[in-house]
């Protein structure tokens, strides 16, 4: 994926905070980026072996909060009710 795509798709991530992330995450080797030399310079990231492996595990998290958001959401509630100040 080019950078400016993950920009887009991270709406309200500074730039600094995602390429300071891109640069944490290609020296953890979760992914790789790859630089071409056209008019200007195009910048790739790809996820290596290891990246999709963790890739794998939060597709399963995240399928987890959206499948008990609702029970979540409800026992929060619950919580803020009973513990509201007096």
């Amino acid at each position: 994926m080019r950078y400016s795509e993950l920009s887009r798709r991270l709406a309200g991530v500074s730039q600094k905070m995602l390429t300071q992330t891109l640069r944490s995450l290609e020296r953890d080797g979760l992914l790789t980026r790859t630089v071409t030399a056209t008019v200007p310079v195009t910048v790739t990231y790809e996820l290596t072996p290891l990246g999709l492996s963790l890739h794998e595990v939060m597709r399963g998290i995240k399928g987890w909060a959206e499948a008990h958001m609702d029970e979540v959401l409800a026992n929060r509630e619950r919580y803020d009710t009973a513990n509201r100040p007096t």
